[in-house]
């Protein structure tokens, strides 16, 4: 983990983290591709976008956030520590509830407020009808 252009403090709490959750370098597989995107001669020459893939989970992680190589193993490791931390605590299903039901609730909003416009259009109409001269001539 010494390779990675982080903080000896950051590196240590990678590590601790990846110990919590039980997990090894051992079973991640690590490969580099080439990024896609802004950054010129260096993302079409140099293999910075790293992929990380945890083997007994199947969890896989792609990061080209920055140009330089072992930045992104940092931030891939960071990635990937999540979505298998997300899926061993079962956040996934309640995460896809949570959206759904916003899904939800923003549907019903969107008729209510349609519904609640068109009222209040017909209220404004009938007040103005109401202001109108009675043929002033």
């Amino acid at each position: 983990m010494s390779a990675l252009p982080v903080s000896l403090e950051k590196a240590n709490q990678l590590a601790a983290r990846m110990a919590a959750l039980g997990v090894t370098e051992a079973e991640i597989e690590e490969s580099f591709v080439r990024s896609g995107g802004n950054g010129g001669q260096n993302v079409n020459k140099v293999s910075t976008c790293v992929m990380l893939v945890h083997r007994p989970t199947g969890v896989q992680v792609k990061c080209q956030a920055t140009r330089q190589q072992g930045m992104n193993r940092f931030l891939a490791r960071r990635l990937l520590l999540d979505k298998i931390e997300a899926a061993k605590n079962g956040f996934v299903a309640a995460q896809r509830a949570e959206i759904e039901k916003i899904r939800r609730q923003k549907r019903k909003r969107s008729r209510r407020a349609k519904n609640k416009m068109l009222a209040n259009k017909a209220h404004q109409s009938d007040k103005k009808s109401g202001r109108r001269s009675v043929g002033h001539d």
